[in-house]
C-alpha cells in the first residue's frame, strides 16, 4: 500500500532521482558488480541523475546563483514548497538534493499509492527524529491526488515544523490544492526543458556512454523536439537510438520512422485544455490567423473534441466579430454543421476555414457591450410600460384609452424612418450600441448618425408645435 521510505539523497531511477524502490537501489552496485546490475544495463536516466543542485539543467530561475531555492538555502531557511511542472523536468531530483543540501532526512510518499495510515506513520517518525534533533523533508509526489481531508492533514505538521513539505504536481496548484495548504507553502514553477537544456542532456549522455549519437544535426534537433521538454523521455529515446544498428547518421525522416513521438500533453478537462482554448480565442481576437491555426491544431492533436472547438468559435463570432462582419456567425454555424455531417478528418477543414475567417475578420464587441448595458438598464428600470403609441389596440377599450394613438408607420415616411420615441415614458433615451466603425459597422455607424440627426430635428419640431 504505502510508498513511504527513508532513503539517502540521490537515489532513485527517474532522470533526476526517484521511480524505482530506492531501498532496493541502494543495495545494488552502481557501476557493475556480481549482482549483474551493471552500469551498462542500468537505465541511462538513472545513471545521469545529478548529485548536486547545480547539475540540474533547465531550472536556473530556481537553482542559478540568484535563484529562489539557492537564496533560500544560503539563508538556511528552507520553506515548505510546491514544485509545479511537467513530467521529466526535475521535481523529484530537486526535492532529494534539497534534503541533501539542507542536511534533512528524506522521506518520499506517492499520493497514488499512499493513504491516511501512511501519512500518520510518516508524521510520527518525523516527530521522533525531530525530538532527536534531525529534521525531515517529506516529499509527496503527485500531491494533487490527495483529497481535501488528506491535504488538510499536512497543515499541523507543516505549521509546527515537524516536516518540511515538498509536494510535486503537474496540475495548477491554484485548482488542485487547498488554499489553506497553499498559504503555508511557496509555489516554485519548474519550466519545461528548453532546447539548450535538452542538448546539455544529450552531451552528458554521449559522455556517459562514450558514444556519439548516430544523428545528423537536423536529426539531433528533431530528437530534442520529440522530447517535448521532458528530459526523462529524451534519455529513454537516446537509449533506443544507441541500440540501433545503422551505417549512417539518421536524418529527421529516418528518426521518426524508428522512434515513437511523445504523446502531446493535453488534458481535456484540466488546465492545459483551458490554456489552449484561451490561446486560440486571444489569437483570433488579435487577428493572427496563423497563431490561431497553430493552437487549433494543437488542440486537435491533443485529442480535443472538435465540437467543443466549434462551440467556442461560434461564441467568438458573436462576441468578438459581431456586426463588424455579420457573415461570421452564419459561417460558424455552417462550419459546425459541416463537421457534424462529414466527421473527422474531413470536417475539420471546415473548422480550419472558420478559424482563418474569424482571424482575418474585422472585430467588434459593440453588440456584446450593448447587450450587457441593456440588461443592466432593464434591471434598473423595473416594469416600465412601453409608450402607448407603440402598443397594439385589438379591442375598442384599448383604443379608447389611447393604445396605438399617434403611431407613425415608418414605411410611410420619406426617409423610411419616423424618429419616434420607443423607450418607456419617463425614461431618458439611452445609447447602448456604439458601432466601432470597422468593417460592416462603418455603414451601420453612418446609418445611425443619419437617423440620429432626423430624430433630433423632429424632436425639436415637436416641441415647437
Amino acid at each position: 500500500m504505502a510508498a513511504q521510505r527513508e532513503t539517502p539523497p540521490g537515489t532513485g531511477s527517474d532522470l533526476f532521482g526517484g521511480g524505482a524502490d530506492p531501498t532496493l537501489q541502494d543495495d545494488l552496485p552502481k557501476n557493475g558488480g556480481a549482482s549483474g546490475h551493471a552500469g551498462a544495463t542500468q537505465p541511462l536516466a538513472d545513471r545521469l541523475r545529478p548529485t548536486k543542485l547545480e547539475d540540474v539543467v533547465g531550472q536556473d530561475q530556481l537553482l542559478g546563483p540568484t535563484g529562489a531555492l539557492t537564496l533560500m538555502l544560503e539563508r538556511g531557511t528552507l520553506a515548505s514548497l510546491i514544485l509545479w511542472g511537467g513530467p521529466g523536468v526535475g521535481k523529484t531530483t530537486i526535492a532529494r538534493l534539497l534534503a541533501k543540501a539542507a542536511n534533512l532526512r528524506f522521506v518520499q510518499l506517492s499520493a497514488v499509492f499512499s493513504g491516511v495510515a501512511d501519512l500518520k506513520k510518516a508524521f510520527e517518525e518525523a516527530r521522533r527524529f525531530a525530538e532527536a534533533g534531525r529534521g525531515t523533508l517529506l516529499f509527496v509526489d503527485e500531491i494533487h491526488r490527495f483529497n481535501r481531508a488528506q491535504q488538510d492533514g499536512f497543515l499541523p505538521v507543516v505549521e509546527n515544523g515537524t516536516v518540511v513539505l515538498v509536494g510535486a504536481t503537474t496540475e495548477n496548484p491554484s485548482f488542485a490544492l487547498n488554499s489553506a495548504l497553499l498559504s503555508r507553502c511557496q509555489v516554485m514553477v519548474l519550466r519545461r526543458l528548453d532546447d539548450p537544456a535538452l542538448e546539455a542532456l544529450l552531451a552528458r549522455a554521449e559522455e556517459e556512454t562514450g558514444r556519439t549519437l548516430p544523428l545528423t544535426e537536423s536529426g539531433r534537433a528533431t530528437l530534442r523536439a520529440m522530447a517535448d521538454g521532458d528530459g526523462r523521455y529524451l534519455l529513454n529515446m537516446v537509449e533506443q537510438v544507441l541500440s540501433l544498428k545503422t551505417e549512417k547518421p539518421l536524418d529527421p525522416q529516418e528518426l521518426a520512422r524508428v522512434l515513437a513521438r511523445r504523446a502531446v500533453l493535453y488534458d481535456k478537462d484540466r488546465e492545459e485544455h483551458y490554456n489552449l482554448i484561451s490561446a486560440l480565442h486571444k489569437s483570433l481576437r488579435g487577428s493572427d490567423p496563423d497563431a490561431a491555426l497553430y493552437w487549433f491544431a494543437r488542440m486537435l492533436e491533443g485529442g480535443e473534441d472538435p465540437r467543443y472547438i466549434a462551440r467556442r468559435l461560434t461564441r467568438f463570432a458573436a462576441e468578438d466579430v459581431g456586426m463588424a462582419d455579420p457573415s461570421a456567425l452564419p459561417l460558424a454555424i455552417a462550419a459546425w454543421e459541416t463537421y457534424e455531417r462529414l466527421g473527422s478528418p474531413e470536417g475539420e477543414l471546415a473548422l480550419a476555414q472558420l478559424v482563418v475567417h474569424l482571424g482575418t475578420a474585422p472585430k467588434s464587441n459593440a453588440v456584446y457591450k450593448a447587450y450587457g448595458a441593456a440588461r443592466r438598464a432593464a434591471k434598473a428600470t423595473g416594469s416600465l410600460m412601453p409608450p402607448a403609441h407603440i402598443l397594439n389596440a385589438p379591442t375598442k377599450l384599448m383604443k379608447d384609452i389611447g393604445y396605438g394613438d399617434g403611431y407613425q408607420y415608418d414605411h410611410d415616411t420619406e426617409e423610411g424612418f419616423s424618429g419616434q420615441n420607443y423607450f418607456p415614458d419617463g425614461m431618458e433615451r439611452q445609447t447602448f450600441y456604439n458601432p466601432k466603425g470597422l468593417g460592416f459597422e462603418r455603414e451601420v455607424r453612418r446609418r445611425l448618425d443619419t437617423w440620429g440627426g432626423i430624430r433630433a430635428s423632429r424632436a425639436v419640431q415637436g416641441k415647437e408645435m
